[in-house]
């Protein structure tokens, strides 16, 4: 089973992306678009896990605790690694502090189970679109220019997801396995 670990977003932010979408989607249509409802803040990318070692990922995720929620503030868009060769495009936002600390605790305890540390500094961010090979056409890279300063609402979680992804031809199904609390109880 492929695994990740997430913060949802509410409905409102999602129509509020899923309308940018509409509008930049024709300007570039043979990048690979995520869907609405699969738009997501992924905290730590698990892979393939054997379904096995589910329960042992289970109780590390449960431990993990913050001693507040979190708060994220969606605006601007960019690409990842960079504009002149991106493979991605992304929403960004602004995130209080205790969001690093908590995607770091979960990668450390996903790391006792064996799964890879990540490489990079995490980086919050919603993927709107994907790019292969990479690059990007003239018209999308204005319109990313116009929207920059734009907006799309703010979200506040005390639980994050373990979600599993199913790759189909359709694009990537997702199936919440289990909703874990994160706020420590006071």
């Amino acid at each position: 089973m492929r695994l990740f670990v997430a913060i949802e977003i509410p409905s409102e932010i999602r129509f509020a992306l899923a309308a940018l979408v509409n509008e930049l989607r024709p300007l570039a249509p043979a990048a690979r678009w995520v869907r609405a409802e699969n738009l997501h803040v992924t905290l730590k990318f698990l892979g393939e896990t054997d379904e096995a070692q589910l329960a042992q990922v289970r109780a590390a995720l449960v431990a993990i605790r913050s001693a507040q929620a979190v708060k994220l503030d969606f605006r601007g868009l960019g690409f990842f690694p960079n504009e002149k060769r991106p493979r991605v495009f992304w929403a960004g936002m602004e995130a209080s502090p205790n969001v690093a600390p908590l995607a770091g605790g979960i990668d450390q305890a996903m790391q006792r189970l064996g799964f890879p540390k990540e490489e990079r500094a995490f980086t919050p961010h919603l993927t709107l679109a994907r790019f292969n090979p990479p690059g990007i056409p003239t018209k999308l890279q204005a319109a990313v220019e116009q929207n920059q300063s734009r907006e799309f609402g703010s979200l506040t979680a005390a639980e994050f997801h373990l979600i599993e992804s199913k790759l189909k031809p359709t694009g990537a199904e997702y199936t919440t396995l289990q909703s874990l609390p994160f706020v420590a109880e006071k």
